[in-house]
């Protein structure tokens, strides 16, 4: 819908949220957002699309008392030329007339190379500019979202974990938040209330090719997916993603609760013995992440250290930069480059 050049947005922030109240939103983030520090920086991405432009009015609207500490943060990918730049004076508007604090951010090409972004390269750059302003990050994924997230995490073959994502309250380390109010709420819903009102928001015309795989799902796979299904398939998507949650978060305590790791690093496989393969996973993966090494390890180079680690049998495997996993008299450790270089003289002297 095309954005009109006059509009009081107050007065469409406080329309909005009369059609779409506090209580329709996400209870996990509505609950956060009651107990944050009132003294903390909210951040909303903000791209100027309908989903960013309703999450900004309604955080803007239900949190009256969070005001002055908003900031929208729109990031420009620099991929529509003269599009972005238009999309970027949009979000000035809204936000000047909000009286929001907006930064802007943009894509830089490494080196000489002047190539656009690939798709993991604009979301790690966009994350890292998010993340330069806010702790507590506002995102406008909606149920949508949700079931698209699980058609192509499943192709990829993921776990409960990745299939649980995203979450409406995601912890990133221990001092940043990702809040996903609108992921009780379809696209359908979202376009009506803003349409209904009147409010208009800027286009992505990169949304309407296939160059990327999230668009392919969007426009080829989920309409005949929830066509298919003869049923609300994005509510049951949505229900499926909170189920999974549930049972990835039960079973990473369960592991914790073995207390498999040792302080100073080693991985007791004697605590594990008897419990299902999952708890196994995730007391590994609980160990690899503390180790530092667990992003540079592939899928399958994580299965096989899984196998060697539940026969218990004397293992060496690389771990490519990161040095070698050892299993040894029932404790996996990680060895470190120069240490296996100096047992492996020993050995042959």
């Amino acid at each position: 819908m095309k954005p009109q050049s006059k509009i009081s947005w107050p007065d469409a922030a406080i329309r909005l949220g009369a059609v779409l109240p506090r209580e329709r939103l996400e209870p996990a983030v509505v609950a956060w957002a009651g107990a944050a520090n009132r003294r903390q920086t909210w951040g909303v991405a903000f791209s100027g699309g309908a989903d960013s432009l309703a999450l900004l009015l309604l955080v803007w609207a239900h949190w009256p008392e969070r005001r002055d500490r908003l900031v929208a943060l729109h990031f420009d990918h620099r991929l529509r030329g003269a599009e972005s730049r238009a999309d970027a004076a949009y979000c000035r508007r809204v936000c000047t007339g909000l009286g929001v604090s907006l930064r802007v951010g943009a894509w830089t090409a490494r080196g000489r190379s002047r190539r656009p972004a690939s798709e993991a390269e604009a979301r790690e750059a966009r994350q890292a500019f998010l993340g330069r302003h806010a702790r507590a990050i506002w995102f406008g994924h909606q149920m949508d979202d949700v079931a698209e997230s699980i058609l192509m995490r499943l192709a990829r073959g993921s776990g409960s974990g990745g299939l649980a994502a995203p979450r409406p309250v995601q912890s990133i380390g221990s001092r940043r938040v990702h809040l996903r109010p609108l992921m009780s709420l379809k696209k359908s819903e979202l376009l009506a209330a803003l349409q209904g009102l009147g409010i208009g928001w800027r286009e992505d015309s990169s949304n309407a090719g296939d160059d990327y795989f999230r668009n392919r799902i969007r426009r080829e796979v989920l309409p005949r997916w929830a066509d298919a299904a003869r049923r609300d398939a994005l509510a049951g998507a949505a229900r499926a993603r909170a189920l999974l949650e549930e049972d990835h978060d039960a079973l990473e305590q369960w592991a914790g609760e073995l207390a498999a790791i040792e302080p100073g690093g080693p991985l007791v496989l004697q605590r594990l013995e008897g419990r299902p393969r999952a708890v196994w996973r995730r007391a590994l993966h609980q160990w690899l992440m503390q180790q530092r090494v667990a992003e540079g390890l592939s899928r399958q180079a994580f299965d096989a250290l899984l196998a060697a680690a539940e026969r218990g049998a004397p293992t060496r495997q690389s771990l490519g930069v990161g040095g070698f996993a050892v299993v040894h008299r029932g404790v996996l450790r990680v060895e470190s480059v120069g240490n296996a270089r100096r047992n492996f003289r020993r050995s042959v002297n």
